[in-house]
């Protein structure tokens, strides 16, 4: 591939199994990597990323990250990163923060669109303004509770700030911030990058511009581009907007080796916990710094040894884990850590008690003893190696743009110098691996090699302390008051000046024409869908011939039965245990085994959604799903019928673990999805859908599983459970079936020809309606839980998505969020994010706010929201804007399967292609008078229902104002 005459290529390789050309080029006068993976897609994907290694925990890099998205040279606006996500039709924008990179990625499917965003962030990283109020903004500051009153209490606020104290309210951050800094005594590991709470506010403006000047340069950047647009063109762009300008660096940044420890050690520490019963909350875990990152046969062996000892519940040191009696589950930490200089890899528990540390670590020690000596089972280690070759393969796509997954997989070896085009095709150290692995010792040899034979090990105990949040506070609170009492008059004057200068500059409206932008007519006419096919004979089967590279997806699709209240409450745990139980003769630990061995895995969940035009009756459906390589796939459509029609409900045990597990994943979950759970609340009092989702998976489920949790502890009470679960299956294997298949055309008849013909039973329905007997909710909901900061959400009825007033809502959404929202919650009241969004299948509008320091204020915006819309003029570029975001998140493009398995759900649910076409179309004719209407309509503020998950100090202000108080336990 022809190179910009800056560049110099270095070398290239094609790598067939994904269809890629890969091109290693070097900026001439920078010496600036760029890496191209040329791929027939017409989503191109962007990234430039920086070496960033912090020696503090002030969160340099991090607030630099936000800070550098402020405005810059060429785009002197306020805010061009979030005024751009509003003038664009990407498929991706953000930027990230990692402990030793930082990088700012996009994808879009439209060329003008790509060349617009990378314009504007070659501009903001290398070129980036730096205010000192959008540092005091996005970091922190110092500012009277009465913003111009100096006699008020002096506060902290800023955006990362409280991101951070959200961040660091879950367990799981404190926990694998704390190994760290333990398992990397000396390297930039040692810090949290993101910004430790209380050490944020040390940072100063002087050393940001320091970090700056030092890190994002050129020299130390690392390019890499996706996609069907030449190399040469991102070149151009690249060098004349940005590399030019520079001259090489001679400082070279990069990660030392860590200094290595010659014996284990053992530490303790605490982390806050407010709640009366605190016994068995206690996190214990081994970590061992191994070699190399950028070694890849070393990595993969690594890997390997990883998912031989913790991928299933069938592999020897995950199955000890979950038995051992100990504690509650496994801990979040299990596995290996591949993205640092030096790999790391962890094992532990959670739900413990300090007084357990030493049984563990001797469980740990002994069983890996055990298997030293004895060997692995080669099964064991060939299903370990089948699963590496299947993650090898398959094309994803559905979370994040398909080409920023293959970036970001081979992103940290280039930033540590590795080899990423070897990232990129595994399969030579794959081949290497097949063969060394034929030796029984080898896994053994691994084991004394990386884990028993090396030193450089930590244990963790990280207890719970009732009183550390307090003592917290309190030190804040006194800190605070100690610097106020120190202030000069001219000192709080100036104080008071930055507030009112930094609410004028926030309030400033900046000339967006600055900003390159598409619009309406850059729009593709028509939206892109996929086409299947549909067989009624001799099973009924739809099916998608998609470029799968090799693999074959297939779900079991059953209407769900009606199921009373009792029911109801058993299903996502019954749901969440089918692919974990024994089938027929095999234990569950055997059926584990043979998983591993032909599938990606199995998992089974529900899909519900009301009817495209009533909200109030719901179509459910069972889904049991699974993937394979193609040359597995009769194999897995066997183990699929056999996991139907064969499961075992007589291991209870195995049911406690089960439940257990999933309750403490529950609850590890609430604070980084504390918005989510705060949204299903606030609409569960208005429909059937939203209100299964709160009493399943939402606030109410949590609950209901934390006591389910602890009444299993009777041995009656889960005897009773397995009972329920059978029960309710058998009601499940008399429903009909629908298969779904998703497979490379050439493969396809073959994968029909494979289906095992007991599939088939009965006629399947034309649509499936399905009304629970739900527990009414209350309207204004306040939870307590375990946290810093708040997540806060208000909720309207509205109307179903067939309704034409639907797309109007979903449009006044993104208007409220980027005219209003944004500016209130997120820049002015210091939350991390928030904003509004219409829930189209349940018709439903709500708003929410995340990591949020306020509460009443929030929601007094919410409101005040609407009264902007009505009041403020209207302006006819931010409707476009709001239109743009839209069509951008309709035209999204998936993986290959991804996009045929969402298909098949739509139409499953009546979202055929002409309702997804006419949903499009009045999504680009909604004006601005229809917003106004919809809102005087549907969101009335009397009409409203609330909810806010936050901290002790957060309900009693609300239980003041009326809100209903649940807590957590």
């Amino acid at each position: 591939m022809t190179a910009h005459p800056a560049f110099t290529l270095l070398r290239q390789a094609e790598i067939s199994s994904l269809g890629l050309q890969v091109f290693e080029y070097e900026h001439q006068q920078t010496g600036a990597k760029h890496y191209h993976l040329a791929a027939e897609h017409d989503e191109n994907a962007f990234i430039v990323a920086l070496r960033t290694m912090p020696m503090n925990s002030t969160g340099v890099a991090h607030i630099l990250e936000h800070t550098a998205l402020c405005g810059s040279e060429r785009y002197p606006v306020r805010d061009p990163f979030f005024m751009m996500t509003r003038r664009s039709l990407n498929t991706f924008m953000n930027a990230f923060t990692s402990s030793d990179w930082t990088a700012y990625p996009f994808a879009s499917q439209n060329e003008k669109d790509f060349y617009n965003l990378l314009d504007v962030y070659l501009d903001a990283v290398f070129f980036s303004r730096l205010d000192p109020l959008d540092f005091a903004q996005e970091g922190h500051r110092l500012e009277f509770s009465e913003r111009n009153n100096p006699d008020t209490p002096l506060q902290i606020k800023g955006v990362v700030y409280n991101e951070m104290k959200g961040a660091m309210s879950s367990p799981v951050s404190i926990l694998w911030h704390t190994l760290c800094k333990y398992l990397f005594p000396t390297t930039t590991y040692h810090y949290n990058s993101g910004g430790e709470p209380d050490a944020i506010p040390d940072l100063s403006y002087a050393e940001l511009l320091d970090f700056y000047k030092k890190h994002y340069h050129p020299s130390n950047a690392i390019f890499m581009t996706f996609g069907n647009l030449p190399a040469a063109q991102h070149q151009e762009r690249m060098h004349e907007l940005a590399l030019k300008r520079f001259d090489r660096a001679q400082h070279r940044w990069e990660v030392p080796d860590e200094k290595r420890y010659f014996a284990p050690i053992r530490v303790e520490e605490a982390y806050p916990l407010q709640e009366e019963d605190i016994q068995g909350h206690t996190h214990l875990v081994l970590g061992w710094l191994l070699g190399s990152s950028i070694d890849l046969y070393e990595m993969l062996k690594a890997h390997l040894l990883s998912r031989v000892l913790l991928d299933n519940s069938s592999s020897p040191l995950r199955h000890v884990l979950e038995t051992s009696g100990l504690a509650q589950a496994p801990s979040p930490l299990c596995g290996l850590e591949d993205s640092n200089r030096q790999l790391s890899f962890m094992c532990g528990l959670e739900g413990s008690d300090p007084d357990k540390a030493d049984e563990f670590e001797q469980l740990v020690l002994t069983t890996l003893e055990k298997l030293a000596d004895e060997g692995i089972e080669q099964e064991h280690v060939a299903s370990a190696l089948h699963q590496l070759e299947l993650s090898q393969r398959e094309i994803g796509g559905d979370s994040y743009p398909y080409g920023l997954q293959l970036i970001l997989g081979c992103l940290s070896s280039a930033i540590h110098r590795g080899d990423p085009l070897a990232l990129l095709d595994l399969e030579p150290a794959l081949a290497r691996l097949r063969e060394d692995v034929q030796d029984p010792g080898f896994i053994p040899q691994l084991i004394r090699q990386l884990l028993l034979d090396n030193p450089h090990r930590v244990r963790l105990v990280l207890r719970p302390d009732q009183q550390l949040a307090s003592r917290r506070d309190q030190a804040e609170q006194q800190r605070l008051a100690s610097l106020q009492a120190s202030l000069s008059d001219e000192q709080k004057q100036q104080i008071v000046q930055q507030a009112e200068a930094l609410a004028e500059r926030q309030n400033q409206q900046d000339n967006p024409d600055i900003l390159p932008k598409v619009g309406l007519a850059d729009v593709p006419p028509e939206l892109k869908l996929v086409a299947g096919k549909y067989q009624a004979e001799p099973l009924p089967v739809r099916f998608y011939e998609r470029g799968t590279n090799g693999l074959v997806y297939q779900q079991v699709i059953m209407p769900l039965p009606s199921l009373s209240a009792e029911q109801l409450q058993w299903l996502p745990y019954y749901m969440g245990s089918i692919a974990e139980l024994g089938v027929g003769n095999d234990s569950y630990l055997q059926t584990q085994a043979r998983q591993a061995a032909v599938t990606g895995g199995l998992s089974a969940y529900t899909s519900i959604r009301a009817e495209v035009d009533n909200r109030e009756q719901l179509q459910a459906y069972m889904v049991l799903s699974g993937k394979a390589l193609a040359r597995n796939h009769q194999e897995l459509d066997k183990l699929q019928l056999d996991t139907l029609q064969a499961l075992r409900f007589d291991e209870h045990q195995r049911l406690r673990e089960l439940v257990s597990q999933r309750n403490a994943r529950k609850r590890q979950s609430i604070t980084g999805s504390g918005h989510v759970l705060a949204m299903q609340a606030a609409s569960a009092y208005f429909s059937p859908g939203a209100r299964l989702a709160h009493f399943s998976s939402g606030l109410e489920g949590i609950r209901h599983l934390q006591r389910l949790d602890k009444s299993l502890q009777d041995d009656q009470n889960l005897a009773t459970l397995a009972a329920s679960f059978a029960d309710l299956h058998q009601q499940v294997l008399q429903a009909p079936r629908q298969l779904l298949l998703v497979a490379e055309q050439e493969r396809m008849p073959q994968c029909l020809q494979q289906l095992h013909p007991d599939w088939g039973q009965g006629a399947f329905p034309a649509q499936a309606i399905w009304q629970p007997q739900l527990g009414s909710v209350a309207q204004q909901q306040v939870w307590k839980v375990n946290t810093q900061v708040s997540f806060c959400a208000k909720a309207y009825a509205t109307v179903p998505s067939g309704h034409p007033d639907a797309p109007v809502l979903t449009v006044l959404g993104e208007y409220l969020r980027n005219g209003f929202l944004h500016k209130a919650v997120r820049e002015q009241g210091g939350a991390y994010g928030g904003g509004a969004g219409h829930d189209a299948a349940n018709g439903i509008m709500r708003f929410y706010s995340y990591r949020d320091p306020r509460i009443s204020a929030t929601l007094a915006d919410f409101d005040q929201a609407l009264v902007w819309l009505q009041e403020h003029k209207a302006d006819p570029a931010k409707l476009e804007e709001a239109i743009l975001g839209v069509v951008s998140s309709l035209d999204k493009p998936g993986s290959p399967a991804g996009e045929a398995l969402h298909d098949a759900h739509n139409l499953l649910h009546g979202r055929g292609h002409e309702q997804r076409r006419l949903f499009r179309q009045r999504i680009l004719s909604v004006t601005l008078e229809d917003m106004r209407r919809v809102a005087a309509t549907y969101l009335r503020p009397e009409l409203a229902s609330s909810a806010v998950v936050t901290h002790e100090q957060g309900v009693a202000e609300l239980q003041e104002q009326g809100f209903q108080a649940f807590t957590l336990a």
